[in-house]
C-alpha cells in the first residue's frame, strides 16, 4: 500500500487578533514587536502531531470539542496551512466538511451541482454524465430546479452529500456530515460510504458518533488536548476513549 496522507510534526496555531493594542498605525510602526506579540498570543489547535494513512484505509478521528479534529481535516483539505511541520496528500480530495458551504443561494440546486463539479476539478462533460444519478440519490424531486435559499438545512445536506459522493472521490473527508438529515438519509450515507470503502477509496471521518466510526472505520486516531493520545484499531481506541 502507498501513503495517501502523511503528517510530520504538524503544528497549527490561530492568533488572537484582539491582542493587538494601540491600533493598526502602532502595529505597523512597531512591526517586529507586534508580530512577536501575535505569535505569543495564539491558540494552539494542533501541537506536533504525526501519522500516516495508507491508500484505501478508513480512519476515524475522535476527541472532545476543540481537540483539533476539524483543524486536522482542514489541513488535509488544504483550506488551512500549518505553522510548522509537513503535510503530504496523494490523491484528489473530496471534502464533506460543510455541506452546502460553497453553494450560491440564488442558483438552483441543479446549477449548483454543475458549478461544484467543475470547482472540484472535473470536466463539464463528466459532471453532466453524473447529473441524473446525483438528482436521484438526493431525492429532491422538483426542488432541484428551485434556488438553494428556499431549501431546508436537511435538503442542503442531501444535495451536498449527493454531489461529492458521485464525483469519483479518491480521498473522502467527512466532518460530522452524517449527523445531518433524517435517519433514512443517514443510513443512505453510511451505505454509500461503505461502498466507497469496498472500492478502496481513502476515507477520513470526524464524528462524535461511535456507531458511525465503528460502522465505517477499522482504525481510529484519538486527539486529546491537541496531541495524538492513541492511534490503533477503532474498537480498541473507542473503548479507551469512552472509559476516559
Amino acid at each position: 500500500m502507498s501513503v495517501a496522507i502523511k503528517f510530520s510534526n504538524v503544528r497549527k496555531r490561530y492568533p488572537y487578533y484582539h491582542s493587538i493594542t494601540g491600533g493598526i498605525k502602532n502595529f505597523l510602526f512597531n512591526l517586529p514587536t507586534a508580530v512577536s506579540q501575535l505569535k505569543n498570543n495564539s491558540f494552539t489547535a494542533l501541537d506536533g502531531i504525526s501519522f500516516e494513512i495508507q491508500k484505501g484505509e478508513a480512519v476515524g478521528i475522535i476527541g472532545r470539542n476543540g481537540a483539533g479534529k476539524s483543524t486536522t481535516l482542514g489541513l488535509i483539505a488544504r483550506v488551512l496551512k500549518a505553522n510548522e511541520g509537513t503535510i503530504e496528500v496523494n490523491g484528489r480530495i473530496s471534502p464533506l466538511l460543510e455541506l452546502g458551504g460553497g453553494f450560491h443561494p440564488d442558483l438552483t440546486g441543479l446549477e449548483n451541482m454543475k458549478l461544484n463539479g467543475v470547482l472540484m476539478g472535473l470536466s463539464r462533460k463528466k459532471v453532466s454524465e453524473k447529473l441524473d444519478t446525483i438528482i436521484e440519490f438526493s431525492e429532491l424531486g422538483e426542488f432541484i430546479h428551485h434556488p438553494i435559499r428556499t431549501y431546508s438545512s436537511g435538503m442542503v445536506a442531501r444535495l451536498g452529500f449527493s454531489i461529492v459522493a458521485h464525483l469519483d472521490p479518491e480521498i473522502l473527508l467527512i466532518d460530522e456530515t452524517l449527523a445531518v438529515g433524517d435517519s433514512k438519509f443517514q443510513k443512505k450515507c453510511i451505505s454509500k460510504i461503505s461502498e466507497f470503502k469496498n472500492q478502496g477509496i481513502t476515507i477520513v471521518l470526524v464524528s462524535h458518533s461511535s456507531k458511525h466510526v465503528e460502522e465505517v472505520c477499522e482504525r481510529a486516531i484519538w486527539i486529546d488536548k491537541h496531541k495524538i493520545k492513541l492511534d490503533g484499531p477503532a474498537e480498541e481506541v473507542l473503548k479507551k476513549y469512552h472509559s476516559n
